[in-house]
């Protein structure tokens, strides 16, 4: 009889199943990755809440006892030696051959009775009614560097031991499917080393309710301080395979640690269709069903339920590190019974992506000028653009047209898809979400993929040339043709920090986590018109007061806006505390400046509802705009919703570092006017270490500036309105642009004022115009008065830091010692 490695004829007295509660992460070899994990987390985190429906797992000496009986080593050694996995339709035949006998190999007796003793044991825990879920769990699975994903075959809803046999049987067959096959091979593993166990759990009725996917990691990014969940009405497969656009949740982890109870940031998904259990007896019957509007509209789970599963997921890393001895990002499946209403963990592996990036090389992909307009817009996978021609692939039978360097383009992918997939240049799909089969596999390959785009099949065809942008944020674009693009590569290991602090202008919360990878300070600006432009998009006197708005269209549009609220405020407040709280989370603990709204009164007129609520003006730019709108009856209102969701973001979700800053402030009387409303509004300077900037743009700013200080903690040098009310030039004219110079020479003497100014009154001097972005001889002017911070674009951050080394140098000042150096960001 031929046994394979580690193989042997066993005694038939042997125990072939475990429960849960007896086995442990230290059994992989015994029970698989995944049993194993299951086993570890059911006997370790009980009772720290963390919930595991029980079960079983079947062992490997079982698996190989099954086919030792009838002698199925040599068959299969015939079907699968010399195989050449890249011959899609030789390894269709040979895969089905190996499974074919694995099927056909019977459970020996006493292995039968186990199983059945086993699955008894569980009707008597949970009741008559139970039902089952079958998975596979290889012995080389849920390693940290592959991640086995989706290989093998999981039964859902399994009743009664005959179907319950079958499934087993079908589930042993499955370590051999195509997919499984291909990606042992690509992996280095013998077919023959690896067994696999079934394991055997109560299925958990998330057909009643909803299921998804979380990482103790941001899966784009690398970023190691956030909980990245995703989830989706039904039983989980849709999630998992990418077969619907699911809701997305962060949660901050340091603060949640802390006590503070609060989602970061979540996105709706579409959630078009459901998973549930199928009519009437037949074998594993599941079927999927539309969503309801009512159900599309709505998260599939509470915020509640949100910070449970943050806790989970925290807990299980916090307990996974602790056993390797280093920081563990895991990888988990969770499910809300509809019947108990419970949340349950049902997989935990090691996260084999974003984790395993090493080392000190900090890489950026930049999209060069272009004017095209994308043909496709999705969810960005991997920050990376890609370039080739389109292959619309439709179904598995039509995977052999498929040629290397294509960008592959199909409604969603499934394991079967692996061997084409890691030959693609991108990948595009209309479903999913960034959890899905597609995004998991295109960040394994380290490729570009645009997930859930709703209709790519449809708006582009075969032989197109592309470019595939995932580069630009967490919005994935797909443009007509070859666009250039650029990489930079950064060695930061021997990059040191410069004594003058350098801080990062941001205002779009969706690079936020990427840009906290630059070797910065914190943020020196943090620009919230960007967030009320891209995330409410309406006036928010508009959406306090929408029976003003006295067009018809725009009305409807902003009732909408507002429809899943409890009312218009709770709408703004929540969608502005999430942006800012994003930015000041990615970069926590180090500072993050926030500017309250310095929209011009031509900005606020172009947002939704605007107009109805703004005055005509013929210069905006020295009008109606920043401290003079806070206090004023036309705007305190909305002023008051800012300060709101800036109170939420400091009190409720923790983030301290945020630090406020009021721009365009003529007067000292203004300044104390807008102290005394924010105070009203529960912005108290002073109390719980809030710190109140204001910009330094204005001359009387530089004039009065000791008694600006009195009343304000920090200055930062706003250079461009400085330049236009110095120089007198309107920065918006495009008649006497060429007038407008940062660095004429009043200007500067201006600055030189301003720096002075706030190093005789003991407050924090800063700068955060395009100026030392733009001309090095302005970073260098800067750091000769010895400002504090210089706040710099981020494509500016790297090669402003050197010069900034350079001159600190010359003039012998010391640099500091690195420490926020990133690791390797792709």
């Amino acid at each position: 009889m031929l046994v394979p490695p580690g193989g042997c004829a066993l005694n038939q007295e042997n125990s072939y199943i475990r429960f849960f509660n007896e086995i442990g992460i230290e059994d992989v070899s015994l029970v698989g990755g995944k049993n194993a994990s299951l086993g570890e987390m059911y006997q370790r985190l009980t009772s720290q809440g963390v919930r595991v429906p029980n079960g079983f797992a079947t062992t490997a000496s079982a698996y190989r006892y099954l086919l030792d009986e009838v002698d199925a080593w040599s068959e299969l050694h015939a079907a699968l030696d010399d195989l050449d996995p890249d011959d899609i339709k030789d390894l269709a035949v040979r895969g089905a051959r190996a499974r074919s006998i694995v099927y056909g190999a019977p459970l020996p007796d006493d292995f039968r009775q186990q199983l059945l003793d086993g699955y008894r044991q569980l009707r008597a825990e949970y009741g008559e009614e139970l039902s089952l879920a079958i998975r596979s769990s290889a012995t080389a699975e849920d390693l940290p560097t592959a991640s086995f994903a989706g290989q093998q075959d999981t039964y859902l809803n399994i009743k009664g031991e005959a179907e319950f046999l079958d499934s087993c049987k079908r589930c042993f067959a499955s370590l051999f499917t195509d997919r499984a096959i291909h990606y042992r091979i690509d992996q280095g593993f013998d077919h023959f080393e690896v067994a696999l166990s079934i394991g055997v759990m109560k299925m958990v009725r998330s057909d009643l309710a909803s299921s998804g996917v979380m990482f103790s990691i941001d899966t784009e990014t690398g970023f190691r301080d956030a909980v990245f969940i995703t989830g989706a009405y039904g039983l989980g497969e849709n999630v998992v395979q990418g077969a619907v656009d699911p809701d997305e949740f962060y949660v901050h982890k340091p603060t949640f640690e802390q006590g503070f109870r609060a989602v970061l940031r979540r996105t709706p998904g579409s959630k078009k269709i459901k998973m549930i259990y199928g009519r009437g007896g037949t074998k594993y019957a599941v079927r999927n069903i539309p969503t309801s509007q009512q159900e599309r509209a709505r998260f599939c789970i509470t915020d509640a339920e949100v910070l449970v599963l943050a806790d989970y997921a925290i807990k299980v890393e916090k307990h996974y590190s602790r056993q390797a001895g280093y920081d563990k990002p895991m990888d988990m499946e969770w499910a809300k019974d509809g019947v108990d209403g419970q949340l349950y963990m049902v997989q935990a592996r090691p996260e084999t992506v974003a984790s395993q990036r090493v080392g000190s090389v900090l890489r950026e992909y930049h999209l060069g000028p272009h004017t095209a307009e994308p043909v496709v817009i999705g969810r960005a996978v991997g920050a990376k653009i890609a370039v080739g021609k389109v292959r619309v692939i439709c179904d598995l039978e039509h995977l052999g047209d498929f040629r290397p360097g294509e960008v592959l383009v199909s409604d969603t992918t499934t394991p079967d898809w692996e061997p084409v997939m890691k030959t693609a240049a991108a990948i595009v799909t209309n479903r999913g979400g960034r959890t899905c089969h597609a995004a998991i596999i295109s960040r394994e390959l380290g490729i570009p993929a645009v997930v859930g785009s709703g209709d790519a099949s449809l708006r582009v065809k075969d032989g197109d040339l592309v470019t595939v942008s995932c580069a630009e944020g967490d919005v994935g674009r797909v443009y007509p043709g070859q666009l250039d693009f650029s990489i930079e590569e950064t060695d930061l290991s021997d990059l040191k920090h410069p004594a003058t602090e350098i801080m990062v202008n941001l205002g779009n919360p969706e690079i936020a986590f990427k840009t906290s990878f630059l070797p910065s300070d914190g943020v020196g600006l943090a620009r919230m018109e960007f967030i009320i432009n891209e995330y409410i998009k309406a006036h928010p006197m508009a959406l306090l007061h929408p029976e003003r708005v006295q067009d018809d269209k725009e009305h409807e549009a902003i009732l909408r806006l507002t429809e899943n609220y409890d009312s218009a405020s709770e709408f703004f407040v929540q969608r502005l505390s999430e942006g800012v709280g994003t930015i000041a989370a990615a970069f926590y603990p180090r500072p993050v400046v926030v500017r309250m709204s310095d929209f011009k009164s031509n900005e606020y007129a172009s947002l939704l509802g605007g107009r109805w609520f703004e005055p005509q003006e013929e210069n905006p730019m020295i009008g109606f705009r920043g401290a003079a709108r806070y206090s004023h009856p036309a705007y305190e209102e909305g002023f008051a919703m800012e300060c709101a969701a800036m109170k939420r973001v400091r009190d409720d979700m923790g983030l301290t570092n945020v630090k406020l800053m009021i721009p365009f402030c003529r007067r000292v009387e203004e300044g104390e006017r807008v102290i005394r409303t924010m105070e009203k509004y529960g912005l108290k300077r002073g109390e719980n270490g809030l710190e109140i900037y204001v910009m330094c743009e204005i001359p009387n700013n530089v004039i009065q500036l000791d008694a600006f200080a009195k009343i304000f903690d920090g200055f930062s040098i706003g250079s461009n309105d400085l330049t236009q009310l110095t120089l007198g030039v309107d920065r918006d004219s495009e008649v006497v642009s060429f007038e407008f110079d940062e660095r004429d020479s009043g200007v500067r003497e201006m600055i030189r004022l301003a720096v002075e100014g706030c190093r005789r009154n003991q407050r924090h001097s800063g700068l955060c115009g395009q100026a030392p972005s733009d001309y090095p001889e302005m970073a260098e002017f800067l750091v000769e008065l010895g400002i504090d911070s210089i706040s710099l674009n981020p494509d500016a951050v790297l090669k402003t830091t050197r010069h900034i080394l350079e001159v600190e140098q010359r003039l012998g000042r010391a640099p500091r010692e690195a420490g926020n150096e990133a690791d390797v960001q792709e």
